[in-house]
This record gives C-alpha cells, sequence and structure tokens, in this order.
C-alpha cells in the first residue's frame, strides 16, 4: 500500500532542527504552513518583526526544502503583541510588505489572547484588510476564556462580512468545536501535549462530527510539543477503526482545500518538486556544518533509522 502523505498546516519550524525535519519527512509529511507569531518573549520594537518576516519567508522556506517539504507561511501581528500600542502600529505597516510574498497563504494566527480593546482592534483592521486583498484568515483562539473568545473572532468576522470559509479558526476543543463547525468555518485542531487537544481526544471528535472542515496540525513550537503529531494521530486514528478516506481527509486534503483557495498552495508544488540538492545555498549560507557533505533525495530516503515513523 503506498505511504500516505501528510500536511501540518500549523508548525513553528522556526522553533525546530533539522533533525525535526528530517522526521517529519520520513513520517511522510510533504508540506507545511508556518504562521507568524508570538516567539515567548515580547518583542519590543518593529525592526525584530521585519527580521522575523524575512526569516519565514526566506530562510525556513528555504531549509525545508533541503528535506523535500515545501514550506510556505501567514504574515499577522498576534494577539499578545497588539496590546503594545506602539509596536502593533508600526507592525501593521510592514503586513502590507509581506503579505503577497510567494509562499505567504493568509493573515495570520490573528485572533484574541485577554480580548482586550487594543486586541480587537488590530484583529479587525487584519481582517478587514485580508478580506481588501481577497486573502484568507487564519484565527488563533485565545487559551483563557476560550469559547467567549472563539465565538467573538466568529462574530467578527461575520460583522465584517468575510465568508466562513475564507476563515481557518484553529486550537479548537469539545467545548467550541460545535459553535465553529456550524457556522460554517473550517474547524482546525492542534494536536499539542498536554494543554490543546491530545490525539485520544481527537479520534472521538472525529467520531462524532466526521471530517468535513476538519482538520489537524502540530503547533510545534518552542514549548513541550511533536513536530510528528499529525502522523501520529493519522496512525491512532486507522488503530481505532477511522476509514483511510477519513483520515487522508483530516491529515491531508480537508487542509488543501482550505488553504487551496489562496491560490498559493498547489498539491503540484510538492508532487513535482525539485530533485533535493543541499549544496544549494540562501544568501550565500546552506544547511551543512561542521563538514557535512550534501545528501540527495535517494540518500536521505535510505537514512531512516529504525524508530522512524512511517504510515502505511
Amino acid at each position: 500500500m503506498k505511504e500516505l502523505m501528510f500536511i501540518d498546516p500549523h508548525v513553528h519550524m522556526i522553533s525546530r532542527t533539522t533533525d525535526d525535519y528530517m522526521a517529519m519527512r520520513n513520517a511522510g509529511i510533504v508540506a507545511i504552513i508556518e504562521p507568524a507569531f508570538w516567539i515567548g518573549q515580547p518583542r519590543t520594537n518593529a525592526g525584530t518583526m521585519l527580521d522575523y518576516f524575512s526569516w519565514i519567508v526566506g530562510w525556513e522556506r528555504f531549509r525545508a526544502s533541503q528535506f523535500g517539504i515545501r514550506h510556505y507561511c501567514t504574515i499577522g501581528l498576534n494577539a499578545k503583541e497588539a496590546n503594545n500600542e506602539k509596536l502593533a502600529d508600526e507592525v501593521m505597516e510592514l503586513i502590507p510588505r509581506y503579505a503577497g510574498k510567494e509562499g505567504v497563504v493568509a493573515i495570520g494566527e490573528i485572533g484574541y489572547d485577554d480580548m482586550t480593546k487594543l486586541e480587537d482592534r488590530y484583529f479587525r483592521k487584519q481582517v478587514e484588510f485580508a478580506k481588501k486583498f481577497d486573502m484568507l484568515v487564519l484565527v488563533h483562539t485565545p487559551h483563557r476564556n476560550k469559547k467567549e473568545g472563539t465565538i467573538r473572532s466568529m462574530d467578527v468576522c461575520e460583522d465584517l462580512g468575510i465568508d466562513p470559509s475564507r476563515v481557518i479558526i484553529d486550537h479548537n476543543n469539545e467545548e467550541t468545536v460545535k459553535y465553529v463547525h456550524n457556522r460554517g468555518y473550517w474547524t482546525a485542531f492542534t494536536i499539542y501535549p498536554g494543554t490543546k487537544m491530545g490525539n485520544e481526544r481527537m479520534v472521538e471528535i472525529v467520531k462524532e462530527y466526521g471530517t468535513e472542515r476538519i482538520f489537524i496540525d502540530s503547533a510545534a513550537d518552542w514549548g513541550h510539543s511533536d513536530p510528528l503529531g499529525v502522523p501520529k494521530t493519522a496512525r491512532l486514528m486507522l488503530d481505532r477503526g477511522i476509514s483511510k478516506e477519513d483520515v487522508i481527509k483530516v491529515t491531508y486534503q480537508n487542509a488543501l482545500d482550505a488553504y487551496g483557495q489562496s491560490g498559493q498552495f498547489n498539491e503540484e508544488d510538492w508532487l513535482n518538486r525539485p530533485k533535493i540538492d543541499q549544496s544549494q545555498t540562501f544568501s550565500g549560507n546552506t544547511i551543512l556544518r561542521g563538514g557535512h557533505r550534501p545528501f540527495t533525495d535517494e540518500e536521505l530516503d535510505n537514512a531512516k533509522d529504525e524508530d522512524d515513523l512511517i504510515i502505511k
């Protein structure tokens, strides 16, 4: 049986190592989306955001390609940093500069953290920007007061006249899924150990709600997280009797359908990608360190450890 392919539509690879890319490749992940996010420490000036945006549309896209993974991203001002008004105003001036770059599939991740007035202001501004330029929106739902923040996020989108089919609501759980799903939004779940959604719980969500407009991601970042969350959940779903067809929808096809609306996220990009050439450089830099020689596709395929995860 042909190995399954996976998309991880929300993963923060800026926080991960090349070993993670290797493991993801070996597990069948062929495409990823990296949303702009809060890096754990408050940024103090817009210059750091400029460099960060440049990183995720540039070097990180290149680094992923060196392992045969197609990298895309979203651009936006996150909710936590929206509370720094001076910074937020300056970042809003940067967003148009990066939103049209190759591989940018949405404005995001945006939304609420503490649901302050400033968060509301900049969330609305970014939704308005997305609507004006016919872009998708990726919404971050808050860790606290999740139900209230999720419903308010959808209310804002509808108040501003953006079609729910153009909006991905992420970090859902059992408390929010029925509201998001019933209102016609793409309903994403983050498989994140200990907090957002475990894969045992995700199996039950799929059994109850089916697979229409539902997909999963790992949001792997600098915290306790797992960049193999998508393929591991796929394996558990298969083990628990969910059909292969439904597993493909939740771990690949629905994310492709959602972000494919951007015109930037195309299956042909990874089905017909160029051969890996690790001797290539980006701004004069390579991924090779310590005298390592460049690997080819075939050598990377044969470099799998016995613990590498393959879903068949």
